[in-house]
């Protein structure tokens, strides 16, 4: 038996891969101030400390229920659009985070390190599926933090022996296909929940952003992996720490459209999804896909939920569930 730390553990993917990694058998404990998180995320079986990830008073409440095989590391601010109004502070808080856990985590012992990162890192691809030998060019400050945390790592590791592993993805999608945990974001800014939503009618109809792309049907295309095989993804990197830090890209390898994921919605849940058109948002690509061919011969590493339709299975059954979120987790309490 193992023992996780896994920062953001209460967030979308971290939670979900707290679920992956006690159904194996691990024991985890999470930190997580639960700003964005939700404490009804969090299973019982995990113990959570709460608090921010650079409060040195909860990182050492935290690393003392250790030791720890290695630290999974969530805990970021996320938001491209934010990150264009607030440039400053994403770059601050995501570099100091992933430092402050960072360094608690080598002067604990702890040598292996997972980033949750994202291909964002690329901005404009040269190339599509994005593997890891594009040139890395952030178009967003939130890119240009997660690129930050990576070179800081690259230090730990050369002063310190701290060998890390980075995956970088775009949208995580769908529910713990058990309907353990699921997608609540405030604000929400994923396709998949928002259309959801505005088929239920909880939320307003969607806009659609731009519908004259050099596409197949105008919308833009994205790349949309179950959050359940992300979280697969990095449990299986954990293995390669014992001998080298490791990179990969990290995708389904064929995306979908704008008005596909409104389609697949649709005839998941029997229910219209109102959405109005209008013009493109500056600074979107066409299409944004990245490989994961490398991962893939690596690790062994493939998806169980491959397919856009059952993606969208899973996070519909978790939203009709769950109409207000982890609000009905705490209701029910």
């Amino acid at each position: 038996m193992a023992r996780y730390l896994v920062t953001g553990g209460a967030g979308y993917v971290g939670s979900h891969t707290v679920l992956a990694l006690l159904d194996r058998g691990d024991e985890v404990v999470v930190l997580d101030d639960l700003s964005k998180g939700h404490r009804a995320a969090v299973p019982p079986a995990a113990r959570l400390v709460q608090g921010r990830c650079d409060d040195p008073k909860r990182l050492a409440e935290a690393f003392a229920l250790g030791p720890f095989d290695a630290v999974l590391h969530f805990a970021a601010l996320s938001l491209v659009g934010d990150s264009m109004k607030q440039p400053m502070r994403y770059m601050a808080e995501n570099l100091a985070t992933t430092a402050a856990v960072s360094d608690a985590a080598v002067n604990a012992g702890c040598r292996k390190f997972v980033i949750s990162s994202t291909a964002a890192l690329f901005g404009f691809p040269e190339r599509i599926p994005i593997d890891e030998e594009q040139r890395l060019g952030p178009v967003s400050p939130y890119g240009e933090s997660k690129l930050m945390c990576e070179r800081a790592l690259e230090w730990a590791e050369r002063i310190h022996g701290l060998r890390f592993a980075t995956l970088r993805y775009f949208n995580a999608a769908g529910a713990d296909p058990a309907g353990r945990a699921g997608e609540d974001h405030d604000p929400e800014s994923h396709l998949i929940p928002l259309a959801i939503g505005a088929a239920m009618g909880t939320r307003p109809a969607l806009t659609v952003f731009g519908t004259d792309y050099e596409t197949p049907d105008g919308t833009g295309i994205r790349d949309y992996v179950h959050v359940a095989d992300l979280a697969d993804a990095h449990l299986r990197v954990l293995p390669l720490l014992d001998h080298r830090s490791v990179r990969y890209n990290l995708g389904n390898g064929t995306g979908y459209s704008v008005r596909q994921v409104i389609q697949t919605v649709e005839r998941v849940s029997g229910r219209a999804v109102p959405h109005t058109l209008g013009p493109r948002r500056a600074g979107d690509p066409a299409v944004l896909v990245a490989s994961s061919a490398k991962l893939r011969e690596e690790t062994g590493w493939s998806p169980r939920f491959p397919e856009l339709e059952d993606i969208v299975k899973t996070a519909w059954a978790w939203h009709a569930a769950h109409p207000s979120g982890y609000g009905d987790a705490r209701a029910a309490a």
